[in-house]
């Protein structure tokens, strides 16, 4: 085997997840080989070096064996040499650090806290009314007993009733 696709390689080595996340990356150009970006068809040799750009890291691999077929995790390293610089890595760490000390109020799911507020404000809009058994007999009305319904409103519904049949 001479040469692979990138795409099919970048998937096979668990660059990406799957096969289609690698060819939009190199269609996006993302994936570069000696800073020119490449389609995803382009054919990789031994000894390539290969940028992925996964905002906010550029990541470095350099091509040790060409594969066709997704290996195991274990046996990824016989495949690849990661050689992303140490600036890039730091600034990987900083964005993982920074990602839960500095998240913008709001974006993203709920912390804990947030929930407890949540849940506590919600409870103090309904006024108790959480529990549904007082709500099934408060609004448990025969026709004749509804408080809200009266004679007017019997009269307009008959007029209206009898408006749409004569429409008819």
């Amino acid at each position: 085997m001479k040469e692979v696709r990138i795409d099919k390689w970048l998937w096979a080595t668990r660059v990406f997840k799957t096969r289609t996340i690698a060819t939009t990356a190199c269609k996006l150009g993302r994936v570069t080989i000696g800073g020119m970006t490449v389609k995803p068809s382009h054919g990789i040799k031994v000894g390539d070096r290969i940028d992925v750009r996964k905002p906010p890291v550029t990541y470095s691999f350099e091509v040790i064996a060409l594969l066709n077929n997704r290996v195991g995790a274990k046996l990824v390293p016989q495949y690849l040499k990661n050689v992303t610089s140490e600036d890039q890595l730091r600034l990987l760490e900083m964005v993982k650090i920074d990602g839960f000390v500095n998240r913008q109020r709001g974006m993203g799911r709920p912390t804990k806290k947030e929930g407890r507020e949540l849940q506590d404000f919600t409870d103090d809009a309904f006024f108790g009314f959480d529990d549904p058994s007082p709500l099934d007999d408060a609004f448990d009305w025969d026709e004749e007993e509804n408080p809200l319904w009266t004679e007017d409103d019997e009269e307009r519904l008959n007029e209206e009733i009898a408006r749409r049949n004569s429409n008819k």
